[in-house]
């Protein structure tokens, strides 16, 4: 069987190696860019966030995020684990449940999944190829790409979402699977940046830390980063999908700590050291610039003696601490999302297959169908199952 998939990003890879283990099977997989797993190569910060094990269905979303369940239980966490370690990947999991490479680099994952595509005989890559054209024969599927025709008689499409278009980020998924009658819901940024009010943000740029935040009605802890834009970080990145233009940001900077524990703490530094400056009254607490932009937004001098402020003042500063507030402008768009939420309808498509309900032979995978899962690894697991899955090249009953 002629085996065409369109796409060389982590679904598209997986679905490559499944169905090659078919050995009667002749796999040509077309990459558009001239490498395969740019996007995957920058996942992670370059390290490569591969799973988690503590993913659940409620990292899953889209109209029908319960879609997601079949393929995520027949290849899950484990399995996907197991896959890797049997070829060659070695990994480490952190408190989080967030699974990385051992090496702590993304190629390494990368490597281990090209290296058996490039090996196995039954198997052909062509990058640089972008499929301009697809279209159901009476034998099977005919591709173009550029001035080149490829016959298939199954076609996966995998060629992912709109979002990191500098990484290869396209619309080609959706306007190929169009042409059999498919269609897609709204498509926006997710995992993405976001622009806020710079008034205190800019004298932050570049500071990491942990804290809590909350945005329209939800709340996330982990760590949260500043720009010269305004926020990003993995806790930025679960909110974006749900962001609320004019809409505040709370941040928490001492989710630990109640105001009157931290009250305790400063009366003391100011009982100890009454000649102390202001810019130091935070200091052990917070990052430094953090604590300094948090004084200037209680509205005090950097100079202020320590010795001079009251209970009132403190309780000010407490405020910032753990209220801190800044104005959301709205998200960063898709070039610097991570991942598209959105995308061609799973009603379309069979869960336990992956095949299309409208055309026979047609399936796809990844971030192309509307499904997209939280920051910490959940998206590629989604790439690992449904990639997994529609390389099996199995129809429904």
């Amino acid at each position: 069987m002629r085996v065409l998939i369109i796409g060389g990003g982590a679904s598209g890879m997986i679905a490559a190696l499944t169905a090659s283990e078919q050995p009667d099977n002749e796999v040509l997989l077309l990459e558009r860019q001239t490498r395969m797993a740019r996007k995957l190569l920058a996942t992670g910060n370059g390290r490569c966030n591969l799973t988690n094990r503590k993913l659940t269905a409620a990292n899953y979303h889209g109209q029908q995020p319960q879609f997601c369940r079949y393929a995520l239980r027949a290849f899950g966490v484990e399995d996907t684990l197991a896959y890797f370690r049997s070829l060659g990947l070695l990994t480490v999991t952190e408190k989080s449940g967030r699974v990385y490479p051992r090496s702590d680099s993304a190629n390494s994952v990368a490597d281990v999944l090209r290296l058996p595509l490039e090996q196995r005989k039954n198997v052909t890559i062509i990058t640089g190829a972008e499929v301009i054209g697809l279209q159901r024969m009476h034998d099977g599927f005919l591709a173009v790409a550029g001035d080149t025709a490829y016959h298939a008689d199954r076609v996966i499409v995998c060629a992912g979402g709109c979002a990191g278009g500098k990484l290869g980020g396209t619309d080609l998924g959706y306007k190929l699977l169009a042409l059999f009658g498919h269609t897609r819901t709204k498509l926006r940024p997710s995992l993405v940046q976001l622009r806020t009010d710079t008034t205190f943000v800019r004298a932050l740029k570049g500071v990491r830390c942990e804290a809590e935040v909350r945005h329209a009605g939800q709340r996330r802890s982990a760590e949260i980063q500043f720009t010269d834009y305004g926020v990003s970080g993995p806790v930025i990145f679960e909110l974006s999908a749900c962001a609320v233009p004019e809409e505040n940001l709370v941040i928490d900077f001492l989710p630990e700590l109640t105001k009157e524990d931290i009250l305790q703490m400063l009366a003391l530094r100011c009982r100890s050291m009454p000649e102390l400056k202001a810019e130091d009254l935070l200091t052990g607490m917070l990052h430094n610039r953090i604590g300094r932009t948090l004084l200037r937004a209680a509205g005090f001098t950097l100079e202020k003696p320590c010795g001079t402020f009251t209970d009132s003042d403190l309780n000010g500063v407490i405020h910032q601490v753990k209220h801190f507030e800044i104005r959301v402008l709205g998200a960063m768009g898709m070039d610097g999302a991570q991942v598209t939420a959105g995308g061609v309808r799973t009603e379309e498509f069979d869960e336990t297959t992956m095949e299309s309900r409208l055309c026979r032979g047609l399936y796809a995978a990844g971030e192309v169908l509307d499904i997209d899962g939280d920051c910490g690894g959940f998206n590629l697991q989604w790439a690992w199952s449904s990639g997994r899955l529609a390389g099996q090249l199995r129809s429904a009953k």
